[in-house]
């Protein structure tokens, strides 16, 4: 899965980028299929508002896309809809999908949203986006370019988890260590050999 840097720009300025790799998992009578959506055949469109913007990826005949709609509130942005369409060849069936009302990516204004660990998200009963890595950021986008970028708690677990477990296994080592020299300390005290 090879990641695209996909930008909507407005009046030449760029409103949203988003930079990722994505595949269409389809899952039909306990299998499962696997599509690319290849950044060198997709074509980019949408719109770009004060407090909404979509960002709409397709293929060639309409054989696949993906939208992001985004919503900008007083402080903060994220993904309020998603939409999914396939209709892979020789198959003559269209998978769909749509998540909506929920507040994906949330990331402040001006900052982007960084996600190196898969996203899996359930558009449809049988259709699934796989985004892997995924950094995006809709309104303002200083010069085109990111602003900081905010991780996906994903990504923290899999850097905080190790730092914490190796703090407790330190912390047991000075436990043991210095339950053993209390007692050895111990062992000395009473009466003396002769």
């Amino acid at each position: 899965m090879g990641a695209g840097n996909y930008v909507k720009k407005d009046r030449g300025k760029p409103c949203i980028r988003i930079t990722m790799g994505a595949e269409f998992l389809v899952t039909e009578n306990k299998k499962t299929w696997y599509f690319d959506l290849d950044p060198s055949r997709v074509r980019v469109s949408g719109y770009c508002g004060k407090e909404e913007a979509l960002l709409s990826l397709t293929l060639p005949d309409n054989g696949a896309s993906l939208q992001f709609k985004f919503k900008k509130e007083k402080t903060v942005f994220y993904v309020i809809e998603m939409n999914a369409h396939l209709s892979p060849m020789p198959v003559y069936k269209t998978y769909k999908g749509v998540l909506a009302h929920e507040k994906l990516f949330k990331t402040a204004n001006g900052q982007s949203f960084m996600c190196k660990s898969e996203n899996l998200l359930l558009m449809s009963s049988e259709l699934k986006i796989k985004l892997v890595p995924v950094q995006m950021q809709a309104f303002n986008l200083s010069q085109g370019q990111y602003g900081k970028e905010v991780e996906c708690w994903a990504d923290y677990n899999k850097r905080i988890i190790p730092i914490i477990i190796g703090a407790a296994v330190v912390c047991l080592i000075l436990i043991s260590l210095m339950s053993f020299l209390v007692v050895r300390d111990r062992r000395r005290d009473g009466y003396e050999r002769i």
